[in-house]
């Protein structure tokens, strides 16, 4: 039996709902497949943009192939709304191609988690917006995002 993974569901405040949140987000800045695979259980279910994954091998090899892409990631998650085991995330994260072309990609994610507070379920809907280098809103070096940085809110994003 996996470790729980807290806060545990059922999310009764925005406070345990947000540091969620925030834990993810700095899985994901992380930008290391095996960790944040972690944090979803073992036949977790995503479907990401178009792409449908089942279990932390397909996610692993997802984000792996993700981050080989989309270089430079920094990632920005708010909570949206919460109630029992689910979450609705909003996001905005900013990487660039190989050619040097910046992104900013906005989306909008649900998730549910089991009782051990591990992901079973992951619905990811994403927009990517080229923007000129100059309007990079993100600028925290690699890893986790500083404490004291804007939230997506305060960017007017």
């Amino acid at each position: 039996m996996e470790a729980e993974r807290p806060p545990l569901p059922p999310f009764e405040t925005a406070e345990a709902a947000g540091r969620k949140v925030r834990l993810a987000e700095d899985a994901w800045n992380s930008r290391d497949p095996e960790r944040v695979s972690l944090a979803y259980t073992p036949d977790s279910v995503w479907r990401n943009r178009a792409e449908f994954l089942h279990g932390r091998e397909d996610i692993v090899a997802f984000l792996t192939r993700k981050w080989n892409r989309e270089l430079d990631y920094r990632l920005i998650k708010e909570l949206w709304a919460f109630r029992g085991d689910r979450i609705a995330v909003r996001f905005a994260y900013e990487w660039h191609d190989d050619s040097g072309n910046w992104f900013r990609s906005y989306g909008n994610e649900l998730w549910e988690f089991d009782g051990r507070g591990l992901m079973r379920r992951r619905i990811a809907s994403i927009n990517d917006a080229p923007i000129a280098e100059a309007d990079r809103k993100y600028h925290w070096p690699s890893g986790r995002r500083p404490d004291d940085h804007p939230s997506l809110s305060d960017l007017g994003l």
